[in-house]
């Protein structure tokens, strides 16, 4: 990347400790409740992921908790299986008796929560760190303190703590932006302050209550943090935490630094979890969400198209997800093009240019083309062959049906310069409709309706129909056609317009 040498005198390491606490804090997103086998199918994909740290719970908040961490140690998986725990006594004691190798000690530190929430004095909190600590190595605990509100936290109180803490045994301190109100320049120097004053490594929690949970922890490692707390899908307390896959993919991609995960693994961990909590991942996630590899402008799909990288800066498989072209209003005959092609088909310029107008018009009226209904709109016009001087087109179409009211249509068509109108009867508006086709198009070419199959293509009310007929000529010619539209009346005359322009084709081409 070129702007690396913006940030020569950054203390970036070669490799970050993810911490996940998906499991956790991720849990703590309002809503959301796992139970002890949720937990285990979340922590067996997060394994699977290469994720080295799993905070599998605060076993202090319930039973069910842990019974959970306890499910997720036996299981033996190659993570290191983290607890959290207050400096109390009876959460230690209850975090050691889950089995876990790490506990996860916490006590606030700032005057806010020292003066207002705890209502002691910044010794009380130093001595209260110290004997968790002292309490949690007697269990041969492996041991990681965060000062709660660490960027709150006056800067020269904060290195004083972790000093502390450091002298009484702890393998790892965190700094945690417990309301994520820091930004990324303060964020790294809080973190290089620290860094520069102990031998331990260094982690780093963010909050993204101002959207900048991602930046701050990249600040954070930029400034000599060799660990960052994470949750998958950026889950967590409020609007959530860093988030796991864009963190992991930015070190890796951006800045060149190792995690040890298998990042294809990303996108099927995320699924997951987005399953088991209900918690939705937006479409414009970054990583993960349906929008991040998805390119609907014709600028742009041409440029995917020429050279993936013009306008992607991963290639989705790495993640393990796909690319979309989406047919839209912004799309371009490129796009739409390769989208069709995905899928089969094989359009001719006169074709492509006829799609195009169909879903340009669709896109107009505030509505996106999914597969299904491009593949339809492809099926309506493929095939037909006939030049706009040839085709016969719908021009109205007038409906009038309704409780004591016999049904009419009123229709009129027409073929270059020659136009025809005519109306009838019928059993319902598109018996009606279907009548007064064929008797208009009478003296171009006699046709038959065979079969009529009408579905919707996508849910809603507002959903495409598809019409699909079978007709034939009295010549004995037969052919299938399809029609679309909002209105399943106006679907069905498409149908059989579309079925006569074949027939007219097929009849043109056994002329030469």
């Amino acid at each position: 990347m070129v702007w690396r040498g913006y940030i020569a005198e950054a203390k970036i390491p070669d490799r970050v400790v993810l911490f996940d606490t998906t499991l956790r804090d991720g849990e703590q997103t309002p809503g959301v409740a796992l139970t002890p086998e949720d937990k285990l199918k979340i922590a067996r994909q997060l394994d699977a992921l290469g994720v080295p740290v799993l905070e599998a719970g605060f076993p202090a908040t319930s039973r069910g908790e842990e019974e959970a961490i306890r499910l997720i140690v036996r299981e033996g998986l190659n993570a290191e299986i983290a607890a959290l725990s207050r400096c109390l006594k009876e959460d230690i004691e209850k975090a050691a008796s889950t089995g876990a190798g790490r506990i996860h000690l916490f006590i606030a530190t700032s005057d806010i929560h020292l003066n207002k929430k705890l209502q002691i004095s910044r010794d009380e909190a130093v001595r209260r760190a110290v004997e968790s600590i002292d309490l949690a190595k007697s269990y041969g605990m492996k041991i990681e303190f965060s000062a709660e509100d660490a960027t709150r936290t006056s800067i020269d109180f904060l290195v004083e703590f972790y000093r502390r803490v450091e002298e009484a045994g702890a393998s790892t301190v965190d700094i945690p932006d417990t309301v994520g109100v820091a930004t990324p320049f303060a964020m790294r120097e809080i973190v290089k302050r620290v860094c520069e004053a102990l031998r331990i490594p260094v982690a780093v929690h963010c909050h993204n209550d101002m959207g900048l949970a991602v930046a701050n922890t990249l600040a954070g490692i930029e400034g000599g943090a060799a660990e960052a707390h994470v949750t998958v899908n950026g889950l967590g307390e409020r609007a959530g935490n860093a988030s796991l896959e864009e963190v992991a993919v930015s070190l890796k991609v951006l800045y060149g630094v190792e995690t040890g995960l298998k990042f294809k693994e990303i996108y099927n961990t995320c699924r997951l979890v987005s399953l088991i909590t209900g918690i939705a991942i937006p479409v414009n996630k970054p990583i993960v969400g349906e929008n991040a590899f998805s390119h609907e402008s014709g600028i742009h799909t041409h440029g995917i198209i020429a050279s993936p990288e013009t306008y992607e800066p991963i290639d989705p498989g790495f993640v393990g997800a796909r690319r979309r072209l989406v047919a839209g209003k912004h799309a371009g005959v490129h796009g739409i093009s390769a989208q069709l092609e995905e899928m089969g088909y094989r359009l001719s310029e006169e074709e492509l240019k006829q799609v195009l107008k169909i879903v340009k018009d669709i896109g107009d009226k505030g509505k996106k083309v999914t597969d299904a209904e491009l593949a339809s709109i492809a099926e309506s016009v493929i095939g037909y062959g006939v030049g706009e001087k040839d085709r016969i087109e719908l021009e109205e179409l007038l409906v009038v049906t309704g409780l004591n009211t016999t049904p009419t249509a009123t229709i009129k068509i027409r073929r270059g310069e020659q136009a025809w109108r005519g109306a009838e009867f019928g059993v319902g508006p598109i018996d009606a409709s279907m009548k007064a086709v064929s008797r208009l198009l009478g003296d171009l070419v006699k046709i038959k309706l065979e079969s009529f199959r009408l579905e919707a293509i996508t849910g809603g009310t507002d959903a495409l129909a598809e019409v699909t007929v079978r007709v034939s000529d009295d010549e004995g010619r037969s052919v299938t056609a399809k029609g679309f539209s909002e209105d399943i009346v106006l679907a069905g005359v498409y149908a059989i317009l579309n079925g006569a322009n074949r027939l007219l084709q097929i009849r043109k081409r056994a002329v030469r």
